[in-house]
């Protein structure tokens, strides 16, 4: 590709975000809310699929006929994205979509619509480790054609430290939902925790949302969830997403979806300077966060 269809990046309050996301804001900002919906946010790229398809499938009851009754970004708008022209966004679905909504966002904390805290709404926040996650956005970057140019890995690794990449600082995002989570109806989870003990967390999260489920409903749901089995549904997988937008060649929208893989990407130095820095930035905030399991 060219690189003619790629946006650029502007900032809404000092948060960098794709020019037509910062374009259309006004109706992501002026978003009404019902106290029936509920938002799940992340940083980009740290498992945000993953957790909608854990949703669905609770509230589904683990039935997986009615989690494939649609594409994952159908079923569960993402709030903020938007076509260029403004044509087809998350907010044109939502509009037509009844309460109760499940719907997806990468907004830091500071820039959710207001009506989502008036609401009460109940958030499930998930981070996942920055060395995995900047990795994962590396590659996602490289192969969606709308996202702008990732240029070499160790520039694009840089603009991820200064928070330069799009939706802004992974440290401002883990740290806003964090500091919040006990303030508002938040559940926050940790992506390398899932990986370790799924009937653990999808416990947790079933609970968050009221649902009592069976043992072995949930243990059904955590082999559902699968990456091996989500990367091969085509409801999960993104594969309905043209190649004019999706470069599958450059890499795939569900690439590996393990904890440590960063140790494939990062050079000794680039890990010893990310590590200096990753300590001091997150010496305010004792989130317990793990690079390996």
């Amino acid at each position: 590709m060219d690189g003619t269809t790629r946006e650029r990046l502007s900032q809404i309050q000092g948060v960098p975000l794709l020019e037509p996301v910062v374009k259309y804001w006004a109706r992501v900002e002026k978003f009404q809310a019902s106290n029936e919906d509920l938002l799940i946010t992340t940083y980009p790229k740290a498992g945000t699929t993953w957790t909608q398809e854990v949703v669905d499938s609770i509230l589904n009851e683990g039935d997986v006929e009615k989690c494939k009754r649609a594409p994952t970004q159908v079923r569960m708008p993402f709030l903020e994205m938007t076509a260029p022209d403004g044509s087809s966004s998350g907010i044109t679905k939502l509009e037509v979509m009844d309460p109760p909504r499940v719907i997806k966002t990468h907004l830091p904390i500071q820039l959710v619509p207001r009506s989502f805290w008036d609401a009460g709404c109940k958030v499930i926040y998930m981070a996942r480790n920055p060395k995995d996650t900047v990795v994962s956005y590396y590659h996602f970057d490289r192969m969606h054609l709308y996202q702008p140019e990732p240029g070499p890995w160790p520039q694009y690794l840089e603009k991820f430290m200064k928070g330069q990449l799009g939706w802004g600082s992974w440290y401002d995002h883990v740290k806003g939902y964090w500091r919040e989570r006990h303030n508002k109806k938040i559940l926050y989870i940790l992506y390398e925790d899932m990986k370790e003990d799924p009937v653990r967390e999808i416990t947790r999260i079933a609970q968050f949302l009221e649902r009592q489920l069976s043992k072995s409903t949930i243990e059904h749901i955590v082999q559902m969830t699968a990456f091996s089995v989500m990367r091969e549904n085509p409801m999960a997988n993104y594969s309905t997403i043209p190649d004019t937008i999706f470069d599958r060649a450059a890499s795939e929208f569900m690439r590996k979806g393990e904890v440590g893989d960063w140790k494939n990407h990062f050079s000794a130095e680039e890990d010893a300077a990310f590590e200096e820095h990753y300590r001091k930035i997150m010496s305010d905030c004792p989130i317990p966060i793990r690079f390996t399991i």
